[in-house]
């Protein structure tokens, strides 16, 4: 069900795995906050939409290697819609898709000692990043990206992923 917030944000997140439900019955919300937290955070204007696609390790595992000629799962893929034509009256701008795998996630979270949900939280934002034209190819724009990702996971009351990883 379609969700609008932060300033003309239309979000949907179309839940494929059941695992998430199970082990987050909250992930939709959180998506949502996720991906609202990000919105507001950057200086664009508009009406668009945004895909959450929440879904399990096959799935990503095909997107992984159709689009980015790697054969394995991975946590999150990010892809823009890069729409550069008129947008109608009344009709969001679509922004892009953001699917994140449950396996991937899971074990990731699993492996770096953080609660699942603070993990889906740091994809989404993540990945809505990447939407938006950021990325993480040099350790300029790694460093940046990682900064903005920080900043706004404190608007969500979430701790620093990286220093986390830095620590161990």
């Amino acid at each position: 069900m379609p969700d609008s917030l932060a300033r003309n944000l239309t979000i949907e997140v179309d839940i494929r795995c059941p695992d998430w439900l199970t082990a987050l019955p909250e992930s939709e919300a959180l998506c949502r906050r996720a991906a609202g937290a990000v919105w507001t955070a950057s200086d664009l204007h508009g009406e668009v939409e945004v895909s959450l696609v929440l879904a399990d390790d096959d799935l990503i595992q095909g997107l992984n290697r159709a689009y980015r000629d790697k054969d394995a799962p991975t946590d999150v893929l990010s892809f823009a819609a890069g729409e550069t034509g008129p947008v109608f009256h009344g009709m969001p701008r679509l922004l892009g898709d953001v699917v994140v795998a449950y396996g991937a996630a899971a074990g990731d979270a699993e492996q770096d000692g953080i609660g699942l949900g603070n993990h889906l939280s740091h994809l989404i934002v993540h990945g809505m990043l990447h939407l938006l034209g950021h990325d993480h190819e040099t350790d300029f724009e790694a460093e940046r990206m990682e900064r903005l990702e920080t900043d706004i996971l404190s608007t969500l009351d979430i701790a620093d992923p990286y220093a986390a990883l830095d620590e161990r």
